[in-house]
């Protein structure tokens, strides 16, 4: 079994698809490796190619405010992406690049142990979840599977471009926030 730094090593260094041609910085997961929720969004943007560190920029800004908004930090979950390098113009990850990079986050979820993943967007819920998943019928709804809380949420992209959303990610928010407190009674008994 590999640390988060070998992981991490592997990543930086990972050639298995053409994006390694491209990128600036390979971006690796971060957060709390003890963490029960992880969230997964779909690749790195350019600032994340930029910085090697996921979700920052504007994108980043409101998921913390959302974070903040349930009384949570990235301190408190990890944070990671399909596939670990930006694709060129932020196009979706083609399938050979999520498949190429699907053993690393299979990796940081045996790591991790989540008892709760968010996918954030629809690229990252349609590898995750199902492949026919509908962002915008299903978000904020959870399913149990293999004994983790699976469920999606907006990309915090996507509510820049639309505002719209923002209401429908802040009131996914909160039921994260309360299967966050469910999962906590269960391991606690009570």
């Amino acid at each position: 079994m590999y640390t988060y730094e070998e992981l991490k090593q592997f990543v930086d260094h990972c050639s298995r698809c053409p994006l390694a041609r491209t990128r600036n910085k390979a971006v690796m997961g971060k957060g709390n490796l003890k963490s029960p929720v992880m969230f997964i969004a779909e690749g790195p943007g350019s600032n994340e190619d930029r910085d090697g560190v996921p979700f920052t920029g504007r994108s980043g800004e409101l998921f913390d405010r959302m974070l903040a908004g349930i009384g949570m930090s990235r301190d408190e979950i990890y944070l990671t992406n399909i596939v670990k390098c930006h694709p060129p113009g932020n196009r979706d990850p083609q399938p050979e690049e999520k498949e190429a990079c699907i053993p690393y986050l299979k990796y940081e979820t045996i790591l991790l142990r989540p008892k709760i993943m968010v996918c954030l967007g629809r690229v990252a819920a349609q590898r995750i979840i199902q492949p026919d998943y509908r962002i915008t019928r299903q978000h904020g709804t959870f399913l149990l599977r293999k004994n983790v809380w699976l469920t999606a949420f907006y990309h915090p992209s996507a509510v820049l471009r639309d505002p719209s959303k923002l209401v429908e990610m802040e009131a996914d928010f909160q039921k994260l926030k309360a299967k966050i407190e469910e999962a906590e009674e269960k391991r606690n008994g009570s």
